[in-house]
């Protein structure tokens, strides 16, 4: 599903600032509008990808036509010019980008018994899988696991 909302951005001396209003102020930037842009979606991914994982619920977007980015400016430094600033939409496929961002496996190494590596070969278990889900257990609880899914 496709997450959208609409974001602040802010040229500074050295790049972009970039606001979301509706995720409580969430913030990045790049060193120009289209790095500014690429890291928008990377934040608004990540946000919402940790959303997720917390089974926490998304606000509603605001509409782009509500955002006034020099009024947001100025509340967040009362000394900026915010001559030049604009209101975008940020869009993200979360899922896809997760896959493709959050999701890339690693290789690791693992040390075990010989014994238990035997056992384990023998009986056809997968170590991958075996060491993720174990991992997984340990870190979120299994029904915000099985929503991921």
């Amino acid at each position: 599903m496709l997450t959208m909302y609409p974001a602040c951005f802010y040229k500074e001396d050295d790049g972009y600032s970039v606001i979301f209003p509706d995720l409580n102020y969430l913030a990045t930037c790049g060193k120009d509008l289209n790095e500014a842009m690429e890291m928008a979606i990377d934040c608004l991914a990540g946000y919402a990808f940790d959303c997720q994982l917390e089974g926490e619920k998304l606000p509603k977007a605001s509409k782009i036509e509500s955002i006034d980015a020099k009024a947001i400016g100025k509340e967040l430094d009362p000394e900026a010019s915010c001559e030049d600033c604009f209101v975008n939409m940020v869009s993200v496929e979360v899922e896809s980008y997760a896959r493709e961002h959050f999701d890339k496996p690693i290789r690791k190494s693992l040390t075990i018994p010989a014994w238990l590596n035997k056992t384990a070969t023998e009986l056809g278990i997968n170590f991958s899988q075996t060491l993720k889900e174990a991992l997984m257990d340990k870190i979120y609880p299994k029904a915000q696991i099985n929503k991921m899914k």
